[in-house]
């Protein structure tokens, strides 16, 4: 997986090999909402604190590990 640096509050990860199509319905499964299929984008707003970050960088670990 590839993460570019965010200029923002939205983040790029570029997914690749055969587990990227199921990783969108894992997400949503724990909670966290993203868009794409090879190349997700993730954003945060007023509603996402640092716990709602961890989460999603958590069931991301999970899911690639």
């Amino acid at each position: 997986m590839t993460v570019e640096a965010p200029d923002s509050n939205i983040v790029f990860a570029d997914v690749a090999g055969p587990r990227a199509a199921g990783l969108l319905e894992h997400l949503k499964a724990r909670g966290v909402l993203a868009t794409g299929l090879y190349r997700l984008r993730f954003v945060t707003h007023l509603d996402v604190d640092a716990e709602g970050v961890d989460r999603a960088v958590a069931a991301m670990r999970e899911y690639l590990s």
